[in-house]
């Protein structure tokens, strides 16, 4: 199998933990707009769909069975990413709904490209690695202009006690967001890119989400814009690892 195991066990805990969130809340609405919730039966869609989060999440850690798991994560990413689609046809040229949709869609790749890494074919292999590189360098591009648009909130999520300041930080991962787009669309140090990517949002997610979450733990969003972040960062490491060998930086 091509993809680390503590990459695995990385995408799958957050899997299992947004399952878990899913279910202490019982429903889906920490994804900004998710239409789930608005449903018939809404909340006992939203419990199935933790269901099949935290299958997934499990069955990807076990090398026999991570070939199933990929398949289950990728659906449940794939139905995420429909459902974030109403407000933005709604409004097409309202920007806020592409980025969750955007958002969503990365964890779509990052379950492809390991369905891809674990299949024994090696035309899959290499054409679930391509096209996730490619797709998840398009929701790269997405994630930049999302921190241009909203530049000064994104300087505000920034701890304070960080040097030089929150607005220094707020343009240096604005463009760090493009250039590790620019690498995976053009396939120039692609991977080395995704890894640094990788690292760069799991530290959002430890240096800005958990502080948010420790100080207001009775707030839905806040948990859910945790474990999307740790999702991503996942995402994005399997999408790394699935690149052929000769690719490798």
């Amino acid at each position: 199998m091509k993809t680390a195991l503590y990459g695995r066990i990385f995408f799958g805990a957050s899997a299992v933990l947004y399952s878990v969130i899913l279910f202490v809340w019982h429903d889906a609405g920490a994804w900004e707009g998710m239409s789930i919730p608005k449903l018939p039966a809404g909340d006992v869609i939203a419990d199935l769909v933790a269901v099949a989060l935290l299958l997934g999440g499990v069955l990807i850690v076990a090398p026999r069975m991570a070939h199933i798991g990929a398949v289950v994560l990728s659906a449940v990413f794939i139905i995420f990413s429909l459902a974030s689609l109403p407000p933005v046809i709604a409004d097409p040229l309202h920007y806020p709904p592409y980025i969750g949709f955007f958002e969503i869609f990365s964890l779509v790749w990052g379950a492809v490209a390991l369905y891809g890494a674990t299949d024994a074919r090696a035309t899959v292999s290499a054409g679930t690695a391509r096209v996730a590189r490619l797709l998840l360098g398009v929701c790269t591009v997405s994630m930049m202009t999302a921190q241009i648009y909203y530049l000064t909130y994104t300087a505000s999520l920034v701890p304070v006690w960080i040097p030089p300041n929150q607005m220094f930080w707020a343009v240096l991962t604005t463009a760090a967001f493009g250039l590790a787009a620019i690498a995976m669309l053009i396939n120039v140090r692609a991977r080395l890119a995704m890894l640094l990517m990788t690292l760069m949002v799991a530290l959002f997610g430890i240096l800005v989400w958990i502080p948010i979450v420790i100080g207001a733990p009775q707030k839905h969003f806040n948990w859910g814009e945790f474990a999307v972040t740790m999702l991503i960062a996942g995402a994005t490491w399997m999408v790394a690892d699935a690149q052929p060998a000769r690719n490798a930086d």
